[in-house]
């Protein structure tokens, strides 16, 4: 599959290498242009050798390098710096790249990839009129891709991968009729893909994988040239996507796929790579997939796949690599498997199958679980038919009788009503998990994909409890359980029975509605999962049993064991308080945590403390409390929801900016509490450090140094230290049309982080311990 994607893009370089005339010599101008791209580029070392003297047009290409001409223009510029490149310093400016670049108007190839690019793509990269293929990888661009791409009408293979791009993916693609490679992977990528994609004739590769697309595919099979489809690691889903019959490889693991493989996958003759494990694939595996002609890698694993395997099927001498683990497959393993193994990886254990070395089900498991999925034993069958008509009959005869009972009770219950006064409704636990409800919700595409795809590892599926459930984690709400009450309600620690300890919150609703009210809320709380936030694992309603309105509503989230980051800080903690390159990596997980709410959720106004960021088993950070739709005022206006960028409205987008802007001035706070190490107790008191943070930043190190936490004065180095500072300090500015974007926010805490980490292991190494003898014995880094 990788030789395909170098193959596509080797060929097209190859295209443009057959005419040049390497004793061609560059024009002066874009001599000079070159020798600009090298100082923007913070001179890397592979560019050490260019100068005024450098005869560029018959420099020896090498694998980091290459730059070609063509009657004099420079046509192709290839540089890939050093794998790990840290971001370029502070004042690397993308738009000024690109402005330089422009200044190669035959410029067809461009390629620079890990050289520590940050910041957006800008809209001039259009001014590259000429591109046909752009590579810009493994750095760190982020925003939207830019429409202005559009406008590159020759443009061929567009490559950024390992980015931090976000938004969708633009529908605009489709209007690059020459476009045969592009490859978005690693990125934060989100949202359903456009339908447009399948005009795209020309397409040989689409590699998007490893971001946070979810929903339906487009219809794929009118790519009649796609070869290499790689879209594992998101949250596609529940259909499997219609393709063409000329695809070589196909990656579709990690993602929500939840119906059968279609038959005429198995007659994908030029199949040679084919992976769909970690979905709910049901349905029987076609037999035929073992004995495709080109098929030298198969992973079916980790889905619910169904059918019976015969020892007879034959095999592709070309499988390399079979994985059928995980499934519900019965029968024999094929022998054709079994033979040469010390060429070929074959893995089957927990299936079905009645042969093999590797351990199966037990016999009830794989009778249990295939009645799940539709699949009836062939010893049950016989039996069914001949209970059909007494089962029919019971049922007719306990209808009957249910139904005289209950016109009695309707009868008696009338009569008792006028002479009774009536009493305050009763509650009724529960909301019954059939409900139409609920089985709206829950086989909703878009709800199942979002519910998981941006969950941290290990993290169960959100789901429906039952209040015996709740009952059973909190053993009965003892008082031992209650861990107290705020203004967002009660909070009890508990177990479920699978062993997972969760906070369980429980809020009183202050007026009636009924579960339909909330199906928007809970659908959007079911969707705040990320590695930075304490996340819900489901919920429970309580109803009343008079109008089956709500009563109480119980958020079940993860336990998060560490306390506080205060308690790590400026409560020093029992233990040790945290280092600083783990006070910055803390910090760079409440600005994720805060920018995928923003970003991706649409929740704004979150009020974030310290108090509220929480530390899991490995010291990373999480926010426990930011602002659920259900918290407001406990629902007492449910329509009101919460903000949202979706809304067309000029003054929404103006709230939202205000709303966004106090969160970064939260940030900005906590931020302070982390650099001085002592609790905070008034807002004075924070305007005032503020100003001596900004007198330290234009002073020295010892300044600076001055007014950090002491048990880290000797641990940060001064540029970390710095930084941390101004970013601490913009965040705080009265004006908050003045504060950084979030965006802005996170590339300076990771600088901080790259250059503490760079030092750190500088540090490490000066004489082969961890310590330097110069310095006091620390656990710094």
């Amino acid at each position: 599959m990788a030789q395909i994607f170098r193959n596509s893009l080797c060929l097209a370089i190859l295209i443009l290498f057959v005419r040049v005339n390497f004793s061609e010599q560059l024009q002066l101008s874009q001599i000079r242009t070159l020798l600009r791209i090298q100082q923007l580029l913070n001179f890397p070392a592979v560019l050490s050798n260019w100068n005024y003297s450098t005869d560029f047009c018959n420099l020896e290409p090498d694998s980091y390098v290459t730059v070609v001409c063509y009657e004099g223009n420079l046509t192709q510029l290839h540089i890939i710096g050093k794998k790990g490149a840290l971001l370029l310093p502070h004042n690397f400016s993308m738009k000024s790249l690109v402005n330089t670049l422009a200044k190669l108007p035959d410029l067809k190839v461009l390629t620079l990839v890990s050289l520590g690019l940050w910041g957006s793509i800008p809209g001039k990269i259009a001014h590259l009129s000429s591109l046909e293929i752009l590579n810009m990888s493994s750095n760190f661009l982020y925003g939207a891709i830019p429409q202005e791409i559009s406008l590159l009408s020759g443009l061929r293979t567009l490559i950024l991968d390992d980015n931090m791009l976000a938004g969708q993916l633009p529908d605009w693609f489709h209007v690059l009729p020459l476009l045969t490679v592009l490859s978005l992977k690693h990125n934060n990528l989100n949202g359903s893909l456009p339908n447009s994609l399948n005009e795209l004739e020309n397409l040989r590769v689409l590699s998007l994988s490893h971001n946070h697309f979810y929903g339906e595919l487009p219809d794929l099979s009118t790519l009649t040239n796609l070869q290499v489809l790689e879209l594992e690691d998101n949250g596609f889903g529940p259909q499997f996507p219609q393709l063409g019959n000329k695809l070589v490889a196909v990656k579709l693991s990690k993602n929500k796929l939840r119906s059968s493989i279609p038959p005429e996958v198995s007659s994908f003759y030029q199949l040679q790579y084919f992976d769909v494990s970690l979905n709910s694939l049901v349905g029987p595996l076609p037999s035929a997939f073992f004995s495709l002609p080109s098929l030298s890698y198969l992973n079916i694993s980790g889905n619910k796949l169904t059918g019976m395997l015969m020892d007879n099927i034959s095999c592709n001498d070309e499988l390399k690599v079979v994985d059928l683990s995980s499934n519900l497959l019965t029968g024999s393993l094929p022998q054709c498997l079994l033979a040469d193994t010390r060429d070929r990886v074959v893995l089957y254990l927990r299936n079905c199958f009645v042969t093999g070395e590797q351990q199966q089900h037990p016999v009830s498991y794989c009778q249990n679980e295939a009645l799940a999925v539709g699949i009836v034993p062939e010893e049950k069958k016989k039996d069914q038919s001949r209970k059909a008509v007494l089962a029919l009959s019971i049922v007719g005869g306990v209808v009957g009788v249910i139904i005289l009972i209950g016109i009695i009770y309707i009868v008696v219950r009338r009569r008792n009503e006028k002479n009774t006064v009536k009493k305050p409704p009763t509650n009724l636990i529960v909301e019954n998990p059939s409900a139409g409800y609920t089985s709206k919700l829950l086989s909703d595409a878009r709800y199942i994909s979002q519910t998981m795809q941006f969950a941290p590892l290990g993290l169960s599926t959100y789901r429906l409890l039952s209040y015996e459930e709740i009952e059973d984690a909190t053993k009965n709400f003892d008082s031992s359980a209650f861990m107290g009450e705020g203004s967002q309600g009660q909070m009890y620690r508990g177990q479920l029975k699978d062993g997972s300890l969760v906070a369980i919150r429980c809020l009183k609703m202050k007026k009636r509605y009924s579960t339909q009210n909330f199906t928007h809320h809970i659908d959007l709380i079911s969707k705040l999962r990320h590695r930075h936030l304490v996340s819900a694992l489901g919920h429970c309603f309580e109803l009343y049993l008079e109008d089956s309105s709500v009563s109480r509503i119980f958020l079940v989230f993860e336990y998060v064991p560490n306390g506080t980051l205060r308690s790590w800080i400026s409560g020093r903690h029992s233990r040790r308080s945290l280092t600083w390159t783990q006070r910055i990596a803390a910090a760079v997980g409440i600005a994720k945590g805060i920018q995928f709410l923003h970003m991706v959720a649409g929740v704004y106004s979150n009020n974030i403390k310290i108090t509220d960021v929480l530390l899991d088993q490995n010291l990373a950070a999480k926010i426990s409390s930011y602002n659920l739709p259900l918290m407001a005022e406990s629902m007492a206006k449910v329509g009101r929801g919460v903000s949202s960028g979706g809304s067309k409205d000029p003054g929404c987008h103006e709230r939202i900016n205000q709303e966004a802007q106090a969160d970064i001035y939260d940030f900005g706070v906590i931020l302070l509490e982390i650099i001085r190490g002592r609790a905070l107790k008034s807002k004075n008191e924070i305007n005032v450090l503020r100003e001596k943070l900004q007198e330290a930043i234009s002073s020295d190190s010892i300044a600076r140094r001055s007014i950090v936490d002491p048990s880290i004065q000797n641990e940060c180095l001064d540029q970390s230290l710095k930084t941390m500072m101004e970013v601490c300090v913009r965040c705080l500015l009265k004006d908050p049309v003045t504060r950084p974007s979030l965006e802005d926010v996170l590339w300076n805490l990771q600088f901080a982080a790259q250059v503490q980490d760079a030092w750190c292991g500088e540090y490490r190494s000066s004489d082969g311990s961890p310590i330097s003898p110069s310095q006091p014995k620390l656990s710094i880094c």
